[in-house]
This record gives structure tokens, sequence and C-alpha cells, in this order.
């Protein structure tokens, strides 16, 4: 079992200095750094106080500089918003100043504001998010970069630096709906799993992708297939409970409330016909004390195959019990 953390930049409230944010979330990584953790997968989001980390690339080479064996993640960089040359350019620098410690995980995004504010048409994300990965793979594998697409084109390009990971960093696309799962499964791409589907979602979805990877010629076995989770812990159950229902308010009034559906381009939760913050308390977010989020972990992998648990804690005290009492134990 492998043990990530998915690093938010998270400012609610706009409470203290913005740069508080940062130095904790540094801070947080340091300890990673020393504990039993695998990488810090570093959240990309844009005009949002949910979290502000508009460059997970320069985030990632900071903590690079403060780390020597902790594996740096990109959870993920929004393909669809950048230049792909940019792009390449950018992980793979991160990559060389890092040792080879990159994971790259690449993703569309959803969220209007965005794709409006950077000039990309959101009924024509997804088709630029795949060209965008074609381009930076290709890139990375081939000596000069030849590509014509719908929205790129190039000719004889010399891309540098190369990674310093043969053939390249690790690959993972973020994959919700059951069409980007498809799409990732037919290219034999591993995946990033959802941090706000239901726990019953989840297993449903980890089924579905791996029939399409054997439906494609590919295999899970072997796979890291990373499951992000909403974590919340204390030392007693009850004061756990207490932690998740504060972080399910502030992510559905923050992020993933209804009031938020006209934002996005995806199709809107139906929270299992609950009030939101309910099914967040009951459905998504894992919580309790550090023996029993040991054992829903240990259930999990039963259950849905889980292997890899990228974690979000929802307070400075979930993440201590996680690197003091939990991570030891698995």
């Amino acid at each position: 079992m492998k043990i990530g953390v998915l690093q938010f930049f998270s400012w609610p409230g706009r409470h203290g200095p913005l740069e508080e944010v940062y130095a904790r979330a540094l801070e947080r990584i340091d300890i990673m750094e020393s504990g039993g953790f695998d990488a810090v997968w570093l959240a990309e989001h844009h005009f949002t106080t949910f979290s502000v980390c508009p460059s997970v690339h320069m985030l990632g080479v900071m903590a690079a500089a403060r780390t020597k064996r902790l594996r740096i993640g990109t959870a993920v960089s929004l393909a669809a918003l950048y230049h792909p040359l940019r792009l390449a350019e950018e992980v793979a620098l991160l990559d060389m100043l890092s040792g080879g410690r990159v994971n790259w995980g690449a993703g569309r995004g959803f969220a209007h504001s965005e794709f409006h504010a950077f000039g990309v048409p959101p009924e024509q994300s997804a088709e630029r998010f795949r060209e965008a990965v074609e381009i930076v793979l290709q890139s990375w594998t081939q000596e000069r970069l030849n590509f014509k697409g719908a929205h790129f084109d190039f000719e004889d390009v010399e891309v540098l630096p190369k990674p310093m990971q043969l053939p390249h960093p690790p690959v993972w696309m973020a994959a919700t709906s059951e069409p980007a799962i498809d799409w990732a499964a037919s290219r034999g791409f591993s995946i990033l799993m959802d941090p706000h589907a239901s726990f019953k979602d989840l297993g449903a979805k980890r089924r579905h992708y791996t029939r399409k990877l054997a439906e494609a010629g590919f295999s899970d076995a072997g796979r890291d297939i990373p499951m992000a989770r909403l974590v919340a812990l204390a030392p007693t159950d009850e004061e756990a409970a207490d932690v998740a229902r504060r972080g399910g308010q502030w992510i559905v009034d923050a992020y993933a409330g209804p009031q938020h559906a006209h934002r996005k381009s995806m199709p809107p939760r139906t929270y299992d016909g609950k009030e939101p913050v309910q099914h967040y308390l009951d459905s998504v977010i894992l919580h309790g004390s550090p023996q029993s989020m040991v054992e829903q972990i240990h259930r999990l992998r039963e259950e849905i195959g889980l292997n890899y648990l990228m974690c979000a804690p929802l307070s400075r005290q979930s993440f201590r019990l996680l690197a003091d009492e939990v991570v030891p134990r698995l």
C-alpha cells in the first residue's frame, strides 16, 4: 500500500496572510520526506481560494529543492490550458531538477471560469487536452517533434530538456467520467481517481477501468492507481466526524456544492439524494481515529482494490495523525 498526499493550497475565508498557506504546505512536505509517504501530489487551480496554486510546476521545484527521496506528483497539470510545448518543457525541467522524481498527472479541468479566462472553448477542452498529452509524450520520446492535429501543428521542433526518467516520467490521467476512463484505458494510461466520488462510485469506476483496459489489450497488474480521498483524523471517531463535517461544509460552500454547477462542464452531482454535506460525511470522506482509519483502509483494499491512497487531510491534526499513527501501520 502506497500513501501519498494530495496537497491543496486552500485559503478558507482569506484568513491570515496567503504566504502562510504555502509555508504550511512546505512544512508538511518536509514531514513527508522523513516519513513513509511515496509522493506529494500538487493540485492546480485558478481564480479560487479553494486552492491557490496556479503553477504546480513552480511549487514542484520548491518541493524538490527541500527533499531528496519524496516523489513530486502533479494532480494535475491542467493540460488543456497550456501551450503543449511549454508544458513539455516545464515538466521535463522539473524532472531534471528533482533528479528524476516526477509523477506526471494530467487532466482536462472542468471549471468554465478557467476555460474562459484562458481562451479555451469548453467544448474544445477534451480534444485540446488529448492533443496536448500526445504532444508532450512525443516531445519527450522523439529527438525532434513533428505533429499535426486539430489545434496544434509543429514541424521539426527539438524540445529541450528531455526528462531524466526514461523513456519519460510515469504518467497518469485524471479520469472522473466514464468517457474519460474509456479514453485513458484505450491508450493504456494509468488513472488518478476522483476525491469527490462516493466509495460506491469509486469501486464501480475502478472495475470499469479494469474491464476497458483488458478490452484494449492492457492489464492493470502492477499499476499504481491512486484513489484520492478526503481524510479527517482525530483521537476519537466522534471528534473525527466533527472535523469531517466541517470539511464537508467548506468543500460544498467553496467548490463542490450544487450552487457551483453552472461553473463546471460536467454533469451535476446527485449526492445520492442526500443533503450535500451529509453525502460527503457518509459516502466520500474517510474519517475516524487512527485505529479506525487503518481498518477502513484495509477494508477498501479488499473491497475496491485500493493499492495507492492519495490523502487530502482536512486539518493539521489530520495530517499529523496520518503521518505519525496511520502511515507506519500500513
